[in-house]
């Protein structure tokens, strides 16, 4: 990408990534204790370094495994933001949760993480024993970029028949890279994510502007969705991103996929952060127990 492109991307991830580990004092559960290791990973893409959350209280037979991606426009590489989403939901739909801490642009560009994001959820879904949880019973999500990758993931996985992930969780993700943000609208004045925002994002993950069209990149111009995994699917109502998924919800029922799709009313992109609290919470909430019966045995 050009220097100064580079470099605008740069102070946004520095800005943001500031920004984006402030998470609302109301959805913080600081109620739920905390039981966390780090874990290395070794992938085709480089090590990558993960948190393991552990349910806060042991089960007798190995906890089912959530992997969690967080967001960030590709560019901010904080998985610390999404502490509160882990804890609660390792807490309430008792399984394990592994935060991954995937490279980031302008540094690391696609398809570095998206390799890295599957070669982490196949290294799970293969470890299990070892790492103290049942690989079997595993569900993948994120949120913004992260459901992004959460999506790109699944698209392997059932391509390499490798593992299969009992759900996905798609929270408020830009699926169509391709089509000018400009044109994607949102019902308030001023929305948190601008169209110059959200093609410095673009423009320093995917350097081949010929790879915005690759479905690893833009999940919603796929064809070929059926046999994909059952999905949650979280759009938020004043969103620019709502349009592109809540059109995926559909066309991915329309492929046979089991799907759940809420849109959630009044509040904007990254509402789970930064609320209203109230959304926030039951965002949250319907990810956990929505998990805990995708994970049952």
């Amino acid at each position: 990408m050009p220097f100064s492109a580079e470099l605008q991307a740069r102070g946004i991830q520095l800005f943001l990534g500031r920004v984006m580990a402030r998470v609302h004092k109301d959805l913080r559960f600081t109620d739920i204790p905390k039981r966390t290791e780090i874990l290395r990973v070794e992938t085709g893409a480089g090590p990558v370094s993960c948190t393991v959350y552990h349910p806060p209280v042991a089960t007798a037979a190995p906890a089912p495994v959530y992997i969690n991606f967080h967001g960030g426009g590709f560019v901010v590489g904080r998985p610390e933001q999404d502490d509160h989403i882990c804890r609660y939901i390792a807490a309430k739909a008792g399984c394990v949760v592994i935060n991954v801490d995937y490279a980031v642009a302008p540094q690391r560009q696609f398809p570095v993480p998206v390799h890295q994001a599957y070669d982490v959820a196949a290294w799970v879904a293969a470890n299990g024993s070892a790492g103290g949880w049942d690989g079997s019973r595993l569900a993948v999500g994120g949120h913004s970029a992260g459901a992004n990758l959460t999506a790109a993931v699944c698209r392997l996985a059932r391509e390499r028949g490798t593992f299969s992930p009992r759900l996905q969780i798609i929270d408020s993700a830009p699926l169509d890279q391709l089509a000018d943000p400009a044109t994607k609208q949102s019902l308030i004045a001023k929305p948190l994510l601008s169209p110059q925002l959200m093609r410095t994002f673009t423009a320093a993950y995917v350097l081949d502007a010929a790879d915005r069209a690759d479905p690893l990149v833009s999940p919603a111009l796929a064809d070929d969705l059926a046999g994909l995994p059952a999905a949650l699917v979280i759009t938020a109502e004043n969103d620019r991103l709502r349009d592109e998924g809540d059109a995926y919800a559909k066309a991915l029922a329309a492929a046979g996929v089991t799907v759940t799709h809420r849109v959630f009313e009044g509040v904007d992109h990254y509402f789970t952060h930064t609320g209203p609290v109230e959304a926030g919470r039951e965002a949250i909430d319907l990810m956990a127990t929505t998990l805990r019966t995708a994970l049952r045995a």
